[in-house]
């Protein structure tokens, strides 16, 4: 799952401790696991190596350059959702042929930023998109490829907020609005239908809703193919693999592929993932340390440096992340802590009711599977400075995002002379 473990009470990350770390760079800290990023696109890479699909990891989830240098090493192309993510993209030599651009609102200039580096193709969102893109594309004198995000309208049995493929979503298009847009396909002079793509969430712990959703879109092709003479060539699965947080039990790589890839059997289009939590959740944590131990009549709260704007997933969405000393003593009494950070906000709690050895101030504790949805997420609120990144490989370690300062925070700002 991860490599992250204790050896003689000793938090590590693969061959490091973890302590270490944080007394060289400071706190808060994200710290990630080579090996555990690397391991989890293989995974991937072996549960379908039948059908040798395209792996993009969607840099969402973590984009930080050392990380998607060391996936696209691996092989895997990039799923990215705006101009900067191509950006990044480009700056780690991620091949054109194996991005994909997704996301509701592209602008102009995305695109034709995109068109010109020679992407696979775009997950078009709505038909005002496409008239987008098939005007720059026309105008650049190009022969896009394109994607139709269709939404099957199921239900991922996973937390609203990441839930993409029902009806009342702002994700992707419904299957009648897609029948039409096929049905004048050759309208778009400018663009070629290669593909469909379905995503229908994230954090998905069963195969269900998966097959039931690609059931439908498979239904979908055949239809759209007789019809109207197009051929798929590719048919984009997206994302939703689960990572484990806590106790959840969600299936593995291999297991999803053998209830899915029967679905395929015959079919001579090439499948692509999108997988992103999947591969970078369990590879990260962040690292704080302990300012104060507050004990009211009805709570303990263990005060720490890192906060909401670090880490806001609990807050956003009721996230569960497990809470690690990174110095385990048997001797110390448990105690019931929830585990809060300095940002002015009562939701600035980054764990509820944890049963945790005794804490004292000045130690350090990790707050687990943050490696997905984490630093990207991270804001300045209350003028906090970022934290730093560290990648981990084997016994090596290095600093890939320096320490945001207060300099920094101020870094584009100017005061009128008006005022």
């Amino acid at each position: 799952m991860h490599d992250f473990k204790y050896k003689n009470g000793e938090l590590y990350c693969e061959n490091v401790r973890v302590s270490d770390i944080a007394k060289e760079v400071g706190t808060p800290a994200y710290i990630y696991s080579h090996k555990t990023f690397v391991e989890h696109i293989d995974k991937i890479q072996q549960a379908f190596k039948k059908v040798n699909p395209l792996i993009c990891y969607s840099m969402k989830a973590n984009s930080n350059l050392a990380i998607i240098k060391s996936v696209v090493s691996c092989g895997a192309g990039l799923d990215i959702v705006s101009g900067g993510e191509l950006f990044r993209a480009k700056k780690v030599g991620c091949e054109p042929s194996k991005i994909v651009f997704a996301g509701v609102g592209k602008s102009a200039e995305e695109i034709e930023d995109a068109i010109r580096y020679g992407i696979l193709f775009f997950n078009v969102e709505s038909l005002p998109e496409l008239e987008l893109i098939d005007k720059i594309s026309g105008k650049l004198g190009k022969k896009t490829c394109v994607s139709l995000r269709v939404n099957p309208d199921v239900d991922a049995q996973t937390h609203h907020h990441i839930t993409t493929g029902k009806a009342e979503s702002k994700f992707g298009i419904d299957l009648a609005a897609a029948r039409a847009i096929f049905a004048r396909h050759k309208d778009f002079t400018a663009l070629r239908f290669s593909a469909i793509h379905v995503h229908i969430g994230s954090q998905i712990l069963s195969s269900e809703p998966f097959v039931k959703a690609f059931t439908k879109v498979l239904a979908f092709i055949d239809e759209i193919e007789k019809k109207n003479g197009i051929k798929i060539e590719y048919l984009n699965l997206g994302g939703g693999l689960a990572a484990v947080y806590s106790d959840e039990t969600p299936q593995t790589a291999a297991q999803y592929a053998k209830k899915i890839l029967p679905l395929f059997r015959g079919r001579k289009f090439r499948l692509v993932f999108e997988p992103g939590r999947f591969v970078s959740a369990n590879g990260g944590i962040l690292v704080g340390k302990v300012h104060y131990i507050k004990q009211t009549s009805v709570k303990n709260f263990a005060i720490v440096d890192a906060a909401m704007n670090d880490l806001i997933r609990p807050a956003l969405y009721e996230a569960h992340h497990e809470v690690y000393p990174l110095r385990r003593e048997s001797k110390r009494k448990k105690w019931v802590y929830d585990v809060v950070g300095p940002v002015c906000e009562s939701g600035d709690v980054l764990a509820r009711d944890r049963y945790l050895q005794e804490l004292v101030t000045g130690d350090y504790i990790a707050i687990m599977t943050a490696g997905a949805y984490g630093f990207v997420m991270a804001s300045t609120y209350n003028s906090r400075p970022r934290p730093c990144e560290v990648l981990v490989k084997g016994s090596r370690y290095e600093v890939v995002r320096k320490r945001e300062t207060l300099q920094t925070l101020i870094q584009g700002e100017t005061i009128p002379d008006f005022v």
